[in-house]
């Protein structure tokens, strides 16, 4: 089989075309042409009055004529034999693993990270047990509900805390710009597939799902780590990792080995294998981690708004006439300006046809988050438009002091949206003016459980607010209608990644605790729910290995 990259065809051609194309590059015939399957499809909008699709192809011809073309001095461009992306990993039987001494591994946290880290494992027989502080998924989103339609939180389980993470309340994308040359991606996306979602997330270049799709396939696939002898427990907060001290007693710096952990409950589990996959926003636990002697250090993070427009607004500028066209779908778009003093302004977690969520943990504290379905057919899309910020320069001091300005900014907006988790909100045309919104315009705000007009101003540090007013019109040279005077911002947007970073080694463990393996978003090695779920593979196969090695195994590679 062969692989053909970047073969170009028109938006609107027809299916015939596909295959006519693929004989006329190759120069072969009908009759050598056995099959043609799409790997990938992608488009280049660049040009709104030429739209193209761009292929990734694999391509089944007679032996005979693959080798010739391969062998050829004039192979045709972007012709290569098609590489393997099935997942490699040696995977063993639970009975080559050192079973008479070895105790169960343990997960914290049931995000994309938690969940392939729990589903490697179990794969593998060993048997994990997840600890999820928040509920399954289906009593979490009732829960969820309940802060955007009555105002009323849960913070042990919400858009944050529960099964499936804070990806289940989000656009679903699957897409990341992780280096994967392992194709743990596709490791991803097939297990995906399997527990219910669309086949197309493994062709088209920018796969999503949707919170309803999420929620069915999280389940399908808790059943499949029950089934290979997994243990899954909701409601259980890890108050304490116990951690024995191997070198430099009393030091915070110390070396330790994970020993078990207790739950809130009282309970105490034993364990020298711990993967660490809380999410960005489990606040307790990091304080938690410093107490205990872990190595936590401070990281960038990003401040801003939500911004929303008409998706029709969106959509005209990203692909003129074509919009609305099937293949397209409702357009997205990705945003960087560099500011005068040296900052960056970005878009972040675009969602296309969507709404702005609640998205808080915490009693008495404002957080937004964006959100779509599959179908992406809201009235409005809407992105974070977020300043990046620094420890040493924006936050210095104690390890999580990113954690108190985020507490403190989402304190602020919870009094400048009215004290009852409204959001404070004002018009871009507002915002750009230094004047308070004091009325509507043609967007109407999606979030819920509502938004109290007013000045956006108030609610950021005035260097955030001032990147922000530098890049909105920077933004609309690139997007028409980006600037449009009656958008929506709502305050505000903390959470795009976890402040601190849980620094681990090539083994994947914490470089002072042995057995501890951060992991995911909330360790600061992701960013989505892709990246996430790669994330959770890599310290499983870490766990794994770990093990092998103690029992004399090989290792992959040995």
């Amino acid at each position: 089989m062969l692989r053909l990259n970047e073969l170009k065809l028109p938006l609107n051609h027809l299916p015939a075309d596909l295959n006519e194309a693929v004989m006329a590059h190759l120069g072969v015939t009908a009759a050598d042409l056995l099959d043609v399957a799409i790997f990938k499809r992608s488009y280049d909008a660049r040009k709104k009055t030429q739209i193209l699709l761009i292929y990734q192809l694999d391509i089944t011809l007679p032996d005979a004529v693959e080798a010739a073309l391969l062998a050829s001095a004039h192979k045709p461009a972007g012709l290569q034999p098609s590489p393997d992306t099935s997942y490699q990993f040696v995977a063993r039987a639970a009975a080559d693993f050192p079973t008479a001494t070895q105790q169960r591994p343990i997960v914290i946290g049931f995000g994309p990270c938690g969940l392939l880290a729990a589903l490697l494992l179990a794969q593998m027989g060993l048997k994990p047990i997840v600890l999820e502080r928040g509920q399954d998924v289906r009593q979490r989103t009732k829960a969820t509900w309940g802060l955007w339609r009555k105002g009323k939180l849960n913070t042990e389980s919400n858009v944050q805390f529960g099964e499936g993470g804070a990806g289940t309340f989000s656009d679903g994308k699957l897409y990341s710009q992780v280096r994967d040359r392992r194709h743990l991606g596709r490791k991803v996306l097939h297990e995906f597939v399997e527990a219910g979602a669309p086949a197309e997330i493994l062709m088209v270049s920018k796969p999503h799902i949707g919170t309803f799709k999420l929620v069915t396939m999280v389940e399908s696939m808790r059943a499949k780590i029950i089934a290979l002898g997994g243990e899954i427990r909701f409601e259980q907060k890890v108050e304490v990792i116990h951690r024995e001290v191997l070198a430099n007693a009393g030091d915070a710096s110390s070396v330790g080995q994970v020993t078990g952990v207790t739950l809130a409950s009282g309970e105490t589990l034993h364990t020298r294998h711990l993967v660490l996959a809380v999410g960005h926003s489990a606040r307790d636990t990091f304080e938690m981690l410093v107490n205990e002697g872990i190595f936590v250090e401070p990281k960038p993070f990003s401040i801003g708004f939500r911004i929303e427009h008409p998706q029709s607004v969106i959509d005209a500028a990203r692909f003129g006439d074509f919009a609305g066209h099937p293949l397209l779908g409702a357009a997205d778009y990705k945003l960087v300006h560099h500011c005068k003093d040296g900052r960056s302004v970005y878009s972040f977690c675009m969602c296309p046809g969507g709404t702005v969520v609640a998205a808080t943990s915490e009693t008495g504290r404002v957080v937004t988050n964006g959100m779509s379905q599959y179908s992406r057919n809201e009235r409005n899309a809407n992105a974070a438009i977020v300043v990046g910020i620094e420890p040493e320069r924006d936050f210095p001091g104690r390890v999580l002091a990113g954690v108190d300005l985020q507490r403190q900014l989402e304190s602020l907006a919870f009094e400048l949206g009215g004290g009852d988790y409204s959001a404070p909100a004002q018009k871009v045309g507002d915002f750009l003016a230094d004047q308070p919104s004091t009325s509507l315009g043609a967007v109407v705000p999606s979030y819920r459980p509502g938004v109290t007009l007013g000045d956006l101003s108030k609610a950021l540090p005035a260097y955030a607010v001032a990147a922000i007013r530098e890049a909105i019109p920077a933004f609309e040279r690139q997007i028409k209608g980006f600037a449009m005077a009656d958008a929506i911002l709502t305050g505000i947007e903390t959470r795009t990644s976890a402040p601190i970073c849980i620094r681990r080694d090539q083994d994947c463990q914490s470089i002072n605790t042995r057995g501890l393996y951060p992991a995911g978003e909330g360790a600061g090695y992701a960013g989505g729910i892709l990246s996430a779920g790669i994330d959770g593979i890599k310290v499983a196969e870490a766990i794994a290995l770990d093990l092998l090695g103690s029992a004399g195994g090989q290792t992959p590679g040995a």
